[in-house]
């Protein structure tokens, strides 16, 4: 085959193959004459190949005036890329002598387009120089993302430092609202404090007839026994007197005969039997009214600032039930089924109200006929202990059952309750950490169960867990 037929298909190939690409492409020669043009180059800048080959127009799609491209300046050997193309060109990361720049085409298309060109030289087998191709790719896309993008980004920045400023100043706002707040819950625990108060003060007032009750039956036996011990000891000191008038004359006749009938009289030997008991039984009565007086100054006093501390909660209940014994004693027996406890820790004052409460109320759940509460205490596991008050009452309504830790709110008769003693109730073994479960059924009676736990720990949610 002749060399010139060689060459000749060679071209062929080429241009076979630049039209097949789909990336738009052109190559010139020494001369800056078109050689090739293919499809993609046609479809991008709108000439035709039959309008560029040969030609050395390929400057018109994209400038107003001839001016050089990336390809030609290739050709001529570089020298002038940055004066054509300032801060747009670098050399080709991946292509050998290639160098790449972008920009901006006004004229091409209805409203231009960023193009990124890639221009190489082209190279005969001995190494010269023979021409250059250059690439361009459509970067319009890309570019309009990154300028919507920057846009996004300045816009950003401005809500940001808006958003900034507001949150600077809604700071402000909630610095003063926490502010306010830490009044408003300092005010409410006062006023707590005051609610808790009031309420021990209500039950004191129920209750003060039935302790001067309690504290009057022993002042009234120690009375009678006092009465009682006057006239045995007038009768002493008259069985005295006649035994110093007889120590002068025992000799006398009658006189042994006098203090006999006297002796037999007073029943001297009963009274020495009966005063050591009448003492016994005044002290026992002393005892008593001092435990009463005791139990009500302890339950009556503000317990605001009381610490944490280890107590029996047998010694809890039962300082309670000596307060509350005549307003049960009437109504129902009390029935102490006690298991064995380890000492908790607690706010003792509080557990007492806790009790006297729920004592109270099984009290006024009772009927006309007399009626039973049972206090059971047990273990529930390691770490918790529970206290039961169980009644036999009437029951709780199951659409009462919902709303009776609510505060004020009461199934008794006006002026017979405050509807705060269950919501204090909850409130203390809340604090503890505790919960309390409700058993009732209408007609069968109620039975509260207040867990709490061994060891005081910072109270989570207090649990109401009901039964009906």
């Amino acid at each position: 085959m002749k060399p010139n037929v060689q060459i000749a298909g060679a071209e062929v190939a080429l241009s076979e193959f630049f039209d097949g690409h789909p990336v738009a492409t052109f190559a010139i020669n020494t001369r800056h004459i078109i050689i090739h043009w293919n499809r993609a180059c046609e479809q991008l800048l709108g000439w035709s190949r039959a309008d560029m080959i040969g030609t050395q127009n390929h400057w018109l799609p994209f400038y107003a005036k001839q001016r050089p491209l990336l390809s030609d300046l290739i050709v001529a050997g570089e020298h002038d890329i940055a004066s054509h193309y300032p801060g747009q060109h670098q050399r080709s990361p991946l292509i050998p002598d290639a160098w790449e720049a972008e920009d901006f085409f006004p004229n091409i298309g209805a409203s231009g387009h960023w193009l990124h060109f890639t221009a190489a030289p082209l190279h005969d087998r001995e190494g010269k120089v023979v021409g250059a191709i250059e690439t361009l790719r459509d970067v319009t896309e890309r570019r309009v993302a990154e300028n919507a993008l920057r846009k996004a980004h300045d816009n950003l920045e401005h809500v940001v430092e808006k958003r900034t400023a507001q949150l600077a100043d809604a700071n402000e706002r909630l610095a003063d609202d926490i502010r306010q707040l830490t009044e408003l819950n300092d005010q409410l625990s006062m006023a707590q404090q005051q609610l808790v108060q009031a309420e021990k003060m209500a039950s004191i007032g129920q209750l003060a007839a039935g302790v001067a009750h309690e504290i009057n039956n022993p002042i009234g036996y120690i009375f009678s026994n006092v009465g009682t011990l006057q006239g045995y000891l007038e009768q002493l000191f008259e069985m005295l007197a006649a035994y110093q008038e007889a120590e002068a004359g025992m000799a006398a006749p009658g006189a042994a005969q006098r203090l006999a009938a006297m002796r037999e009289r007073i029943d001297l030997d009963f009274l020495r039997e009966d005063i050591p008991a009448l003492m016994r039984e005044s002290r026992e009565g002393i005892v008593r009214v001092r435990h009463i007086v005791q139990d009500l100054k302890d339950f009556s006093r503000l317990d605001a600032g009381q610490d944490w501390s280890m107590a029996d909660l047998h010694q809890a209940i039962d300082s309670t039930l000596n307060i509350v014994s005549n307003e049960v004693k009437y109504r129902a027996d009390l029935v102490k089924q006690y298991g064995e406890l380890p000492e908790i820790e607690c706010l003792p004052l509080q557990i007492n109200q806790v009790v006297l409460n729920l004592v109270i109320n099984a009290a006024h759940a009772i009927g006309p006929e007399r009626g039973e509460i049972t206090l059971r205490t047990g273990v529930a596991d390691p770490h918790t202990v529970w206290l039961e008050v169980e009644d036999s009452g009437s029951g709780i309504a199951p659409e009462a059952l919902s709303r009776i830790f609510d505060p004020f709110f009461t199934t008794k008769a006006v002026g017979q309750g405050t509807g705060l003693g269950l919501s204090l109730t909850y409130g203390i073994v809340q604090k503890h950490g505790g919960r309390i479960e409700v058993d009732t059924e209408v007609g069968r009676g109620t039975r509260f169960r207040v867990l709490l736990p061994i060891r005081h720990t910072e109270p989570a949610a207090a649990g109401v867990k009901e039964h009906s």
